[in-house]
């Protein structure tokens, strides 16, 4: 039977530096040098979870989203992020004017919205 003895994701940038002063400096989250100039490890809040940030010269975004941030309230979130120039993706018709996707009033799941960082790579903010 598969047992792993603990798990990790990652991701890629194209500018390893500006996707670690974004997570640092922007979010604030708390970042760790593997190799300087070529890899962190990106503490997810909550817990003892990391995720390996690593560069990729030949970078191509991804049609996913990287990242889920566990929010109390998405919109005190937005304003928050707001604050430090960031906005949300719109996408379509599947979020309302502020670029919220509301599940939580339809039994969709959470009310989410969607973000880049200066990789292009998609981050969200949701509200279980």
């Amino acid at each position: 039977m598969f047992r792993p003895q603990s798990g990790y994701s990652g991701f890629s940038v194209d500018d390893v530096p500006a996707a670690t002063s974004f997570y640092r400096d922007v979010l604030g989250l708390e970042t760790e040098v593997v190799v300087e100039g070529q890899m962190f490890r990106l503490r997810l809040p909550g817990g003892a979870a990391w995720v390996l940030v690593y560069g990729k010269p030949d970078h191509v975004v991804g049609s996913f989203t990287v990242l889920n941030f566990v929010v109390d309230d998405v919109d005190v979130a937005l304003d928050d992020l707001a604050e430090l120039g960031l906005e949300p993706e719109h996408y379509g018709g599947h979020s309302d004017a502020r670029g919220v996707m509301r599940g939580r009033s339809a039994d969709r799941g959470p009310d989410i919205a969607w973000f880049t960082d200066p990789a292009g790579n998609v981050f969200s903010v949701q509200q279980p």
